[in-house]
């Protein structure tokens, strides 16, 4: 695969060392079993697989690459590159600055751009309307174009099935910017509406089945649908695709629901399912499938607490702390800093939108062990960061250094 030039300030030598030798000894990445990091007082299982994905470098290669090239220009991001506040916030540090929030409202008129402006595509991608928004301002909309190619896979998979006559269904998070931008890809080949978890699926198969009104889809669905959306025409062929930062164990469910509701609605053989429901497994980010698997293989293993670290609006690790939080106190926090000492951590409970403080979060076991992973858009220097500050409560700070020697 691919290798990007990354700033070395997201590097970190420990957590390479670590990913190089276990790379070296699982090459086709089979193994999900975390790295154990044994301290004597504390003890760290490393997920097998964490932090930047391919899109994520890519687009920090492309946008860091583009404020070097372009001293004294103009430069703009549509809104955050990726979820993460660090990497933006060193993209302000260096004069960019952002057209718009991650919700889609404006911070800076449309009308102040000039032609000779440069606007960066996130990682998310964007819309066919802002891409003609741009064009009709003067300025090439995909010159600067960090949109993920993962992202761009779920697209060219909707178009494909779409020009097939099948309707999409998108699992996703509506006023998600990636999911805004698969929804304007996909309306434009084909009627197609969001779900936003199985609630939302089990829903739509109502339509589906005609236990549903028909005529009560656009209340339902407000704002999840394309334009003249006809359940009754519109959902007698379909296939589903998704946000690539959900869980890939629930994208699956909904895929496997829609297809069981299609094959009972319309009485289907097994030879005849392709006829109603298209086969669209592929469109699962490999990068999501592997930090999710390393995460549930981590949670295989005895500990008391888990750590994740990431952007608090990073869609991709709030389902990393979603499956841990199923067997462990999990604490989601977004640098070292949020651990204020052995006694307090500061963090995100992303269910209710808020910042938490807890006490005694570090067990009275010795040892203490600790599962830790991060999201994909998470640099290793952050992870790096929170396994010294851990480190520094119980005095063995140096024994970072020589595992280092040790790999």
């Amino acid at each position: 695969m691919k290798t990007f030039n990354v700033p070395v300030i997201y590097r970190s030598p420990l957590i390479s060392a670590i990913k190089n030798k276990r790379k070296g000894q699982d090459k086709m990445k089979k193994d999900f079993t975390p790295t154990l990091l044994d301290f004597g007082a504390i003890r760290i299982l490393l997920a097998r697989h964490f932090g930047f994905c391919y899109g994520v470098e890519n687009a920090i290669e492309i946008a860091f690459r583009t404020v070097d090239e372009n001293p004294g220009k103009r430069i703009f991001l549509l809104s955050e590159m990726i979820h993460n506040p660090h990497v933006n916030n060193d993209l302000l540090d260096r004069g960019v600055q952002f057209l718009m929030d991650t919700s889609g409202r404006q911070l800076i008129p449309w009308e102040s751009l000039l032609p000779e402006d440069i606007v960066i595509i996130p990682a998310f991608g964007t819309t066919l309307e802002i891409e003609s928004k741009l064009s009709a301002l003067g300025i090439e909309p995909l010159k600067y174009n960090t949109t993920c190619p993962f992202v761009e896979r779920v697209w060219n998979k909707a178009e494909q099935i779409g020009n097939k006559n099948y309707t999409v269904i998108v699992h996703g998070k509506p006023k998600h910017e990636e999911t805004r931008a698969t929804f304007s890809h996909s309306q434009a080949a084909t009627p197609t509406v969001v779900v936003k978890d199985m609630e939302e699926a089990i829903l739509l198969g109502e339509f589906i089945s005609g236990k549903k009104d028909a005529s009560t889809f656009s209340t339902v669905f407000k704002g999840q649908h394309s334009e003249g959306f006809d359940p009754a025409k519109d959902l007698q062929r379909v296939g589903v695709v998704n946000q690539t930062t959900m869980l890939a164990t629930e994208t699956q469910a909904i895929a496997d629901y829609i297809r069981q509701v299609m094959i009972d609605t319309f009485d289907l053989s097994p030879e005849a399912i392709p006829e109603r429901f298209a086969d669209t497994r592929d469109t699962l980010c490999y990068a999501t499938n592997d930090n999710q698997s390393a995460v549930l293989g981590m949670l295989k293993e005895p500990a008391d607490l888990a750590i994740v670290v990431g952007g608090y609006n990073s869609s991709n690790t709030s389902h990393l702390v979603e499956l841990c939080e199923e067997k462990l106190p999990t604490y989601y926090i977004s640098s070292p800093d949020k651990l204020r000492s052995a006694e307090e951590i500061e963090h995100w409970d992303f269910h209710h939108k808020q910042e938490l403080m807890t006490t005694d979060y570090l067990t009275s076991k010795n040892p203490v062990t600790i599962l830790l992973t991060s999201g994909a858009s998470c640099p290793d220097a952050l992870v790096e960061g929170v396994i010294r500050k851990l480190l520094s409560f119980y005095g063995v700070e140096q024994q970072a250094d020589e595992i280092i020697s040790q790999l």
